[in-house]
C-alpha cells in the first residue's frame, strides 16, 4: 500500500531548540546503526521508520559506516525514502557522519578534507539525496588539523552538501575549539553527539555540557540505554536473540550492573514507566540536551521510546535515590 504519514504526527512529539540556532529537533530521535543494513529485513526497516514519522520523529541519523556491511543502511534508507518518504523531504531531518573507516588505503576514514567531502559525497549517492541536514565529523583526528576537519566542514556547507554541521565524541576541550575555528568561518556548529547514559556521565563530569551551554551548542545522545541494558528485558535473563547474546558484550552484562538496573526500575515503575522509559526521560532533563537518538529493532520500541516523553520532570528525591543506585 502507499504510505500516507498519520496526520496526527506531530501531536505527541516534543521539540526543542538545537543551541542558539533556528533548529527544532525531536525529544527523540531515530538512529539505523542496526536492524537496517543489507543483513537485514528490509520490511522490519520500512515499518520502522513509517512508524517513527508517524509519532513525529522527524529526525533520522545514519552515518556512512553503518550496516553491516558498512554502506548499507545508507541503501536501505535510500530504498524507503524513495517508496514512502520523499513526499515529505522537507519535514525530515536527514544526518549522517564520517570518521570511520569506509574503504582501503590511507584516505578512507579519520578527518582529512579528503576524506570527509568523498565520504559525504559517496553518501549522498548512496541516501539517494540532494543534501544532509547534518553533517558531522564521526570522531575527532589525532593527526590532522583541527583547522583542516573543521575547514571541510565548512565547505561541505558552502557547496551545498549539507545544511548544518555537527562533531561528535569530541573532547570539552576540541568541542570549545572547534566552535571557535567554526564561528571564524562563518559556519556555526550546530550540534554535538556524544555518548551519554546512567552508566556512562563522562559528559557531565569532564565539562562537556558546560562548554555546550557556553558556545549555544545543541546536544543529541547516543546509547541512552546503553545499548538496551538499561531496560528491563535483561534483568531476569539475557534473550538468546538479543544484541546482547549476537555481539557478546561480555562484563558489561555484569551481575552488578544488572542489579543496579533491576533495582532503578523499581523508581521507573513508582514513575508510570518502564525502564528504558525512565533512562531516556533522565537523558533529557539537561536543559542542553536537544534530542535522545535511540534503535529499534521492531516498531514498538519506537513508540514505546516515546512514551518517556509523557513525564520528564524528575525530583530532587528521585535524581538523589538514582544517583545513589549508580553509585553504589
Amino acid at each position: 500500500m502507499v504510505y500516507q504519514a498519520a496526520e496526527a504526527r506531530y501531536d505527541r512529539m516534543k521539540y526543542r531548540r538545537t543551541g542558539r540556532s533556528g533548529l527544532l529537533l525531536p525529544a527523540i530521535s531515530l538512529g539505523i546503526w542496526w536492524n537496517f543494513g543489507g543483513v537485514d529485513r528490509i520490511e522490519n526497516a520500512r515499518a520502522m521508520l513509517r512508524k517513527a514519522f508517524d509519532l513525529g520523529i522527524s529526525h533520522i541519523d545514519i552515518a556512512n559506516n553503518y550496516g553491516p556491511p558498512p554502506g548499507s543502511a545508507e541503501e536501505t534508507f535510500a530504498q524507503i525514502f524513495r517508496t514512502d518518504l520523499a513526499p515529505y523531504r522537507d519535514e525530515l531531518i536527514v544526518s549522517n557522519k564520517a570518521g570511520y573507516r569506509m574503504w582501503p588505503g590511507p584516505y578512507g576514514e579519520w578527518g582529512s578534507r579528503k576524506y570527509l567531502i568523498a565520504s559525504c559525497d559517496q553518501s549522498l549517492k548512496r541516501c539517494g539525496l540532494d543534501y544532509f541536514d547534518i553533517f558531522y565529523s564521526h570522531r575527532p583526528d589525532p593527526d590532522t588539523p583541527l583547522e583542516e576537519t573543521m575547514g571541510a566542514l565548512d565547505h561541505i556547507v558552502r557547496s551545498g552538501r549539507a545544511l548544518y554541521i555537527g562533531i561528535s565524541s569530541y573532547t570539552a576541550e576540541q568541542t570549545r575549539a572547534a566552535s571557535r575555528i567554526l564561528k571564524d568561518l562563518g559556519t556555526p556548529c550546530l550540534i554535538h553527539q556524544p555518548r551519554y547514559n546512567m552508566f556512562d556521565r563522562r559528559i557531565e563530569e569532564g565539562g562537556l555540557l558546560d562548554v555546550l551551554g557556553d558556545e549555544g551548542i545543541g546536544c543529541i545522545s547516543f546509547s541512552p540505554l546503553d545499548q538496551g541494558i538499561l531496560t528491563d528485558k535483561y534483568i531476569s535473563a539475557v534473550p538468546g536473540d538479543s544484541r546482547a547474546a549476537k555481539h557478546a558484550w561480555g562484563d558489561r552484562l555484569a551481575q552488578e550492573k544488572l542489579s543496579k538496573v533491576g533495582r532503578l526500575n523499581v523508581i521507573a515503575r513508582e514513575r508510570g514507566m518502564n525502564m528504558a522509559q525512565m533512562a531516556l526521560a533522565w537523558n533529557l532533563r539537561h536543559p542542553e540536551m536537544s534530542s535522545a537518538l535511540i534503535g529499534a529493532s521492531k516498531p514498538e520500541q519506537i513508540e514505546d521510546a516515546v512514551g518517556a516523553l509523557e513525564n520528564l520532570e524528575f525530583s530532587a528525591e528521585e535524581l538523589s535515590r538514582i544517583d545513589a543506585i549508580l553509585n553504589d
